[in-house]
């Protein structure tokens, strides 16, 4: 099942678990509002797929303790390296991922709690400020008891250490910025005060914990800038053996070439025979004769472009455009190819199904869809040693269809204690994303969301619609 969630002002992240099917096939559908004006001259098909779209799989696994096995395997020399690195960066990487998502949600509700009117019922923000704090509270519970136990196996041997030790640094650091997020966010309610200072004792001790371990130098913790760039860093050595490599290739070159010869030949061939036949008529080259051949080669400069572009859209219609190969990071070894398509499409062209999920009216009649379309076919058997499943994900950046968006905002009007009272309003456009995913042997799962973009970035993801299609 597919994940769409905001991942931050531009860019929605699609995210799916990959069974142990070998074949996967993945259509995403942007319906953008006609009065943006997309169109390809504006932002072209391919200029659109290599600066919007990005494309990463992970290897994934729901053995969560498998490292905290390794690490006692480890510890009795039982282990090599690079297998404990293997696991353990799995094990960072899905609770950094957890903690993100839980982040971006208690986030959300921080905004709706200050931005309640202040007249409204108490026992009713009690109850919300009450339900905001036990889901904080089991937040940092988990954390901890997650933080714990992977310290609790803290390996001897040095060359298991070192990785131990950049994992645990980024995990302290990365769990203070979240808890840090989620204090600068947080209502000014006495409700809230003992849970505020809990959060701040929280971070105030993974702080003294890097401290005490010696993790950073005393010049990188008081710069700021150069502790999130060795964080940065230390995310990246964490993500790299676990992510599978990409080599992206643009296919058709030949057959580009091809056509192109091919119309060349036949416009050179009619202007050739016209030549003839001009040579036959006007006789010796007089100044008629010079007049004619420069409208024949004037028409072959026309008309070639225009052959050549029509066989190449014949020619490649339908057909993927890219084909991506996947490696593994560690050995090297090809575990998977994906075929990829992206076009712009209309609302007449789609299928039935995308139509019907649509639930299109009138006022919607001149959307442009922005089509993606990934098959991919995998090989498990190739995988890493105790791993069948991958987890893909997909960034959709949406920074350029914000700048066809308009600056101007505009007033409405409201009566506030019996006068008139005029705000400011940014305009906002509403997007529908549908997605379907098809598996091996089983019927297509469908799903719709509405996308609220203004021209500052998104502003709400809502999941809407859900079936699926035999």
């Amino acid at each position: 099942m597919v994940h769409v969630e905001r991942k931050n002002s531009f860019q929605l992240r699609l995210s799916r678990r990959l069974e142990e099917e070998t074949s996967h096939t993945l259509d995403v559908y942007l319906f953008v509002p006609g009065e943006l004006g997309l169109s390809t001259e504006l932002i072209a098909e391919d200029a659109f797929y290599h600066s919007a779209i990005q494309v990463s799989r992970t290897y994934h696994s729901e053995a969560y303790r498998l490292p905290l096995v390794h690490s006692r395997l480890a510890s009795r020399n039982q282990l090599g390296s690079e297998s404990y690195r293997l696991s353990l960066s799995l094990y960072a990487y899905q609770y950094v991922e957890a903690l993100e998502r839980t982040t971006r949600s208690l986030l959300d509700s921080a905004r709706e709690l200050r931005q309640r009117p202040p007249n409204t019922d108490e026992a009713l923000n009690r109850e919300k400020d009450a339900a905001f704090d036990q889901s904080v509270r089991e937040m940092v519970s988990l954390s901890d008891g997650i933080l714990k136990r992977m310290r609790r196996n803290r390996p001897r041997d040095d060359r298991l250490y070192k990785y131990f030790a950049n994992i645990d640094n980024y995990l302290s650091w990365f769990t203070e910025q979240q808890l840090l997020a989620v204090v600068a966010y947080m209502p000014r309610s006495s409700e809230l005060t003992p849970l505020k200072r809990e959060l701040i004792a929280v971070c105030e001790a993974e702080s003294g914990y890097r401290r005490e371990q010696q993790y950073n130098a005393e010049r990188v913790m008081n710069d700021p800038t150069r502790m999130s760039n060795k964080m940065r860093l230390l995310r990246r050595l964490i993500e790299y053996p676990i992510t599978l490599k990409q080599r992206n290739r643009e296919l058709g070159g030949g057959e580009q070439k091809a056509v192109k010869a091919l119309a060349t030949a036949v416009v050179m061939a009619f202007v050739s025979f016209a030549v003839l036949r001009v040579r036959d008529q006007l006789g010796d080259i007089t100044a008629l004769f010079i007049l004619a051949m420069a409208v024949l080669y004037a028409i072959r400069e026309v008309f070639k472009d225009d052959l050549r572009n029509t066989l190449w859209h014949w020619l490649r219609k339908g057909r993927p455009k890219w084909r991506r190969e996947y490696r593994d990071a560690t050995r090297n070894v090809l575990v998977g190819r994906q075929l990829e398509w992206f076009d712009y499409k209309r609302y007449a062209s789609l299928d039935p199904s995308i139509r019907e999920m649509r639930r299109r009216k009138m006022a919607q009649r001149e959307e442009v869809v922005l089509h993606y379309r990934s098959s991919s076919r995998m090989s498990p058997t190739r995988f890493l040693s105790g791993y069948r499943h991958t987890r893909e994900t997909l960034s959709l950046d949406v920074s350029q269809l914000t700048r066809l968006m308009s600056r101007s905002t505009h007033h409405v009007y409201r009566l506030k204690d019996g006068q008139a009272v005029r705000e400011s309003v940014e305009r906002r456009h509403l997007f529908n994303l549908v997605v379907r995913e098809t598996e091996n042997h089983a019927g297509a799962h469908l799903a719709r969301w509405k996308v609220v973009i203004s021209r500052s970035g998104i502003v709400a993801v809502d999941k809407v619609a859900d079936s699926n299609e035999a």
